[in-house]
C-alpha cells in the first residue's frame, strides 16, 4: 500500500513540475540552473554573487529529459525530481544563442559521450581542475568546451571570489585547513550563467 501511495505522489509532482515547464521549451543541450539547498550553497551564494549555487545539463533519453549533473558523484536525475529538489522548485533554463546552429544530432552524441566519461565521477568539495572528480559547474564547461569547442563561461581563480563572509570563511576552512589554493583555476554556476553566449528560456 506504501508503495502504491509513493507511486501516485509520485506521478502528481511529476505532473505538477511538467505544467510549470512549458510544453516544447526544453531541448537537449540546455543549462538549468537553481538555488540549491545544500550544506554549502550560501557559501557559493555569497563567494560569487549569485541566488544560483548548482546547474546542470539537459539530455533526453527513452525514458524523458534528465539533468546530467554533479552532485555526490555525476549521475542522470529526471528533470521533475532535480527541480523538486531546489529551493521553492525554481529553476532557470539557459541556451545557446545558436543552438539550431551548434547542437546538431552528432554535436549532442559527442556532449553526451563526454559526459558519459564523467559518469559516476566524486564530487569536487575542493573545486580543484582535474578530471579525478567533478563538480556541477565544471561538468557542464568540459562537457562544452570537449564537444563543441566553446567556453561556456569566464575561468577564475579562487581568490577572484569573495572570501571575506564568515560563512565562506568558515566552509572554506573545513575544506582546506590553512592552505587555500587561491590560484586553482575554477568555474562557477554565476560565470556560466552569465555567459554571452547564452539566453534565458522564458517559463
Amino acid at each position: 500500500m506504501r508503495r502504491v501511495i509513493l507511486i501516485i505522489a509520485g506521478l502528481i509532482l511529476s505532473a505538477g513540475l511538467q505544467a510549470k515547464v512549458k510544453p516544447g521549451l526544453v531541448r537537449e543541450g540546455d543549462l538549468i540552473f537553481q538555488t540549491s539547498l545544500s550544506a554549502q550553497s550560501k557559501a557559493i551564494q555569497l563567494a560569487t554573487k549569485s541566488k544560483y549555487s548548482h546547474c546542470g545539463i539537459i539530455f533526453k533519453d527513452k525514458n524523458g529529459y534528465y539533468v546530467l549533473e554533479a552532485i555526490s558523484k555525476v549521475k542522470r536525475t529526471p528533470l521533475a525530481q532535480w527541480i523538486a529538489r531546489g529551493k521553492e522548485k525554481s529553476f532557470v533554463i539557459k541556451r545557446l544563442k545558436n543552438a539550431d546552429q551548434v547542437l546538431q544530432p552528432e554535436v549532442l552524441v559527442k556532449m553526451k559521450r563526454a559526459g558519459q566519461y564523467f559518469s559516476g565521477k566524486n564530487y569536487d568539495l575542493t573545486f580543484e581542475w582535474s578530471d579525478d572528480q567533478i563538480y556541477c559547474s565544471e561538468l557542464i564547461w568540459k562537457i562544452y568546451q570537449r564537444a563543441t569547442g566553446l567556453q561556456i563561461g569566464k575561468l577564475e581563480k579562487l581568490r577572484d571570489f569573495d572570501l571575506s563572509n564568515d560563512i565562506v570563511t568558515q566552509k572554506m576552512k573545513s575544506r582546506y585547513g590553512n592552505k587555500v589554493p587561491l590560484n586553482e583555476t575554477v568555474i562557477s554556476p554565476a560565470s556560466i550563467f552569465n555567459s554571452k553566449l547564452l539566453k534565458t528560456v522564458s517559463i
